[in-house]
């Protein structure tokens, strides 16, 4: 688990549900922090993080499934309020001794919450309320102790509560946006009945992390390799702040990146932040690697592989150099910003307990053999709060909000062959599409937006010319996490000024096509 903060904190009980992050955010958004734990959690271990409240998450299972997951009955013993949510609330009625059935009806989608009985749950919040329904079984008797506080037309159980055991159950969901005054339930849970202070802010977080960080690495070294993204970019800026010049950042130009994006990296750290950076050109040595190179995933690897051997001897360069303070202690340390979604996913019912941490994509798994202790200054956080963390560190907007870039950078927006000349044209038509996006106030209010270069050429005509050019392809989405997204509909002029200054701009370029295709089925990059 993640180290807890001292301040207020609601524990979350993951059972499977895909709304399981969306709690944890509300929460948080909320001022209060928000921790997701596996289901199966010992309630000894629950009593010794000191909770203020425990929400056990919706799932997709029966109680009475074989290998249903279960929750340990303690927990409800340890006197600290539980808000169980559809799957959590079956949980507590089978473990305390109501009944659950499959009704057969299964109820999904909006719905009317009829309020009845004075709850501290609905305080403020009327008589009526719409929510969201998502379920299949059904509480028909309840625990002794219990009582409802809350009905739907296909639910007489719908809400119900033990004020005496602080113990609160919700067939809906409130967490999500379908439910909308779900949010002022959530407050009413954690402020009024669980106490929550408003204690988490990105202020508070971030004298936390130095301190943390100070303390893990003493006076040692610590090295990150930055990319430029968001994640990166926070966490080299965090650092900064912990330890100073104890970090050394090191940027690997591939050959693959957005145009001026080395300019860029190296004006906000090197010259803003006097951040110590190692800037290293290795774009001949990827290029060379890649040349005839077709296959999507043998680009993805060839470029994996030669950043670990680029970032290899970068380290190595900076332990030989001579009369630098870097020279002062070894390397012991590698900085990752992993983020807290990273850390949920070992988390969840299959999966590993929290502390397995996956490799990030920034530094393309490293190698054992190199020995380093990582330090994740993030990892408690959420995309969102690494924003906000980012802005009230002196970050500029244009890195902060900086739409999402692959790894593996333009080879995968390059269809076939990566060539000096291709990356050339590509990088023109995506400059023009992120000025364009930009200047109509579109770049920000979208997931991703960016040109793909096809193998494919067409006849045209330029002036009196017959030409047989390249396509591009623009591709502009939508999305929440990246997970799903749709494309977006962007207005027709902006689409006009984009293609027409692509096909007169960019020499080789004469068709320009708009992918409006969703993931899924597609997916958002082209490889």
């Amino acid at each position: 688990m993640a180290d807890a903060p001292t301040h207020s904190k609601i524990l979350i009980l993951d059972f499977g549900s895909q709304y399981t992050q969306v709690i944890a955010r509300r929460v948080r958004e909320c001022q209060v922090y928000s921790e997701i734990v596996r289901f199966d959690t010992p309630a000894a271990e629950i009593a010794a993080l000191k909770p203020n409240g425990l929400i056990l998450s919706g799932g997709p299972a029966s109680v009475y499934d074989k290998g249903a997951p279960q929750i340990d009955p303690e927990i409800f013993l340890l006197g600290v309020p539980v808000l169980g949510i559809c799957y959590g609330l079956m949980l507590m009625a089978h473990h305390l001794g109501g009944k659950v059935v499959f009704t057969g009806r299964r109820e999904y989608g909006a719905g009317g919450l009829h309020i009845k009985n004075r709850s501290e749950l609905f305080a403020g919040l009327g008589s009526q309320l719409d929510v969201w329904n998502s379920h299949g079984d059904e509480v028909t008797a309840l625990p002794k102790g219990f009582r409802v506080v809350g009905t739907t037309e296909g639910c007489d159980f719908a809400a119900v509560e033990d004020p005496q055991r602080k113990l609160y159950g919700l067939q809906f969901h409130p967490e999500v946006v379908h439910t909308p005054r779900g949010k002022e339930i959530l407050q009413n849970f954690v402020y009024h009945i669980c106490h929550c202070a408003m204690d988490w802010t990105m202020g508070s977080f971030i004298e936390e992390a130095c301190a943390r960080v100070r303390k893990q690495v003493g006076a040692d070294k610590v090295v990150l390799g930055l990319s430029g993204g968001v994640d990166s970019s926070v966490t080299a800026a965090l650092l900064h702040k912990a330890i100073g010049d104890q970090l050394t950042c090191i940027f690997v130009n591939n050959g693959l990146l957005r145009a001026r994006e080395e300019e860029i990296v190296q004006r906000v750290f090197g010259e803003n932040f006097h951040v110590q950076l190692k800037y290293v050109d290795a774009s001949e040595r990827f290029l060379s690697k890649l040349r005839g190179v077709t296959d999507p995933e043998q680009k993805r690897k060839i470029i994996g592989n030669e950043f670990i051997r680029v970032f290899e001897d970068a380290i190595i360069d900076l332990a030989k150099t001579n009369g630098s303070p870097i020279t002062d202690h070894k390397f012991r340390f590698l900085a990752q910003g992993t983020l807290y979604p990273d850390v949920i996913e070992s988390v969840s019912i299959q999966g590993n307990p929290a502390q397995v941490i996956k490799s990030h994509h920034n530094v393309g798994g490293l190698p054992e053999k190199m020995h380093f202790e990582l330090v994740e200054p993030l990892r408690q956080l959420f995309k969102d709060e690494v924003r906000q963390v980012g802005l009230q560190l002196g970050l500029p907007k244009e890195i902060v909000y900086r739409q999402p870039f692959p790894g593996p950078g333009l080879a995968v927006r390059i269809l076939g062959e990566v060539t000096p000349e291709r990356l050339s044209i590509l990088r023109e038509a995506d400059t023009i599409v992120q000025s364009e996006m930009e200047a109509a106030d579109w770049y920000y209010k979208v997931w991703q937006s960016f040109a793909v270069l096809l193998p494919v050429q067409s006849v045209g005509v330029m002036g009196d010319q017959r030409t047989y050019e390249n396509t591009v392809v623009l591709r502009i989405v939508e999305s929440q996490d990246g997970m799903t997204a749709d494309w977006v509909r962007v207005p027709y002029e902006l689409l006009a000024r984009i293609s027409g200054r692509i096909s007169n701009e960019v020499k080789g370029v004469n068709r320009v096509c708009y992918d409006i295709s969703s993931k899924p089925p597609s997916t958002i990059e082209w490889e």
